[in-house]
């Protein structure tokens, strides 16, 4: 989490440091409309330089999942970056629409306006972007209306993630529509300084990765065909395991990736935790999906052997790879997915680590749980099952009680955000390096 706040923070003062090198937010004489001239323009950079990059994280680009600490991380720093824009953007809009009925309704007295250009004294250039002023305000201003719909429905949990997939997909559009309101209205002398420079790469990145997004190019090179081999379904848990057989031209994956998949084209792709070790000579991949929504509520019905899938990825840094001879790792529910891969691999490799894993779980069924445990005596892993209601609930002094060296090595947590959280804190505060704590973000929305 620290390096998405911290990519955040020097993003955006990127932006109004570059900003506050051509302008300032004191104009003379300081007075209501000097400002909002230089707000509407430090505003418009924040919001649209917030959204470009927003734009470019959307393609999912692995190059970069090492230095955030995996998608789940950069996705996190999609959603902010698209509240960030929100709120800029809704600033800019008032600030610029909002003083127009101030005046109308007499709050605010507009001072004259001073001689304009003579337009044979602009360039060619100036002139045609002064010309479009007038489309550029009201397309901006409808596009706006539109994000921030789109924005707001994207936040909205309850809206339906096949719907989400599909609108949200529209914000390329309106993007698109803010690159060329910004490009019109960002003052012209700001081209020949360092925020004109910046805002040049970012809406040209931007720009190329909205196009992308429309035409159904994102991850396109990391897409693997295959058919569905095998799917168990677990009632009492209300989870089901998929084992595919992917064709050639998957790159492997380390244990605690995962990957999209698709079986429905109406529905998308949808991130899931990989279940399985990987062997080139199988060359399939294992899924373990509990129904929490519309789509997997269905999985157990829809999926049958010989089904087309479609799987994108692999993707993540939960990869358990931090050097340490000790680990602790807590899988939550469904949670437990990462860890089941990486006993699996263990067990094949023959590797050797000393492993405890808690398994807090609401359900118990009793061919689940020999299947987990038969993985972990393979793979020499201390397993721990916690049930609900029958034990008490997994804290950080339960931890450090059962596991004396837990100190020494790191800890892996996988399931809901607030019970990470709070062994994070609990565990940071007795001794344990944040660095040596690892969460899986799995909540994309």
């Amino acid at each position: 989490m620290n390096r998405i706040k911290i990519a955040l923070t020097a993003l955006l003062a990127l932006l109004a440091g570059t900003w506050l090198l051509a302008d300032t937010l004191f104009p003379s004489p300081l007075g209501y409309f000097p400002f909002r001239t230089v707000f509407v323009q430090l505003s418009g950079v924040v919001a649209v330089g917030a959204m470009s990059v927003a734009l470019l994280l959307a393609l999912r680009p692995r190059w970069l999942e090492p230095h955030l600490d995996g998608l789940d991380k950069l996705y996190r720093l999609h959603k902010w970056l698209g509240i960030t824009a929100l709120v800029a953007a809704t600033a800019h809009w008032w600030v610029a629409k909002g003083t127009k009925w101030m005046v109308g309704w007499g709050w605010l007295v507009r001072p004259p306006r001073g001689p304009r250009p003579d337009p044979s004294t602009l360039g060619a250039v100036e002139g045609f972007l002064r010309s479009q002023r007038g489309l550029a305000e009201t397309m901006g201003e409808w596009a706006f209306y539109a994000a921030a719909v789109l924005l707001v429905l994207a936040l909205v949990k309850w809206f339906p993630y096949h719907l989400f997939r599909k609108t949200h997909k529209w914000l390329a559009l309106a993007y698109l529509v803010f690159a060329w309101h910004a490009v019109v209205l960002l003052k012209f002398e700001y081209w020949r300084q360092p925020v004109g420079w910046l805002m040049a790469l970012l809406l040209a990145g931007g720009v190329a990765a909205a196009l992308l997004s429309l035409a159904g190019r994102i991850g396109a090179g990391r897409k693997v065909a295959g058919v569905v081999e095998a799917v168990e379904a677990h009632p009492a848990l209300r989870v089901v395991e998929s084992r595919i057989a992917l064709q050639p031209g998957w790159p492997g994956h380390a244990a605690g990736q995962f990957a999209f998949a698709m079986s429905d084209p109406r529905e998308g792709p949808h991130p899931y935790t990989i279940a399985s070790a990987w062997d080139a000579q199988a060359g399939t991949i294992s899924f373990i999906t509990k129904a929490l929504g519309d789509h997997t509520a269905r999985l157990a019905e829809r999926l049958k052997p010989g089904m087309p899938v479609t799987v994108e990825g692999p993707y993540g840094c939960f990869d358990f790879d931090d050097g340490l001879k000790s680990q602790v790792w807590i899988g939550a529910g469904i949670g437990i997915t990462p860890f089941v891969a990486r006993m699996k691999q263990l067990a094949a490799q023959g590797q050797c680590l000393e492993v405890d894993l808690f398994h807090p779980t609401a359900v118990l069924e009793p061919a689940a749980l020999a299947k987990l445990e038969a993985d972990a005596r393979a793979a020499g892993v201390r397993l721990h099952v916690l049930l609900d209601g029958r034990d008490d609930r997994l804290t950080g002094e339960r931890l450090r009680a059962a596991v004396p060296e837990w100190a020494t090595g790191s800890v892996w947590f996988c399931g809901p955000p607030a019970f990470g959280q709070s062994l994070r804190k609990d565990l940071c505060r007795h001794g344990l390096p944040g660095r040596h704590f690892h969460q899986e973000l799995f909540h994309f929305r």
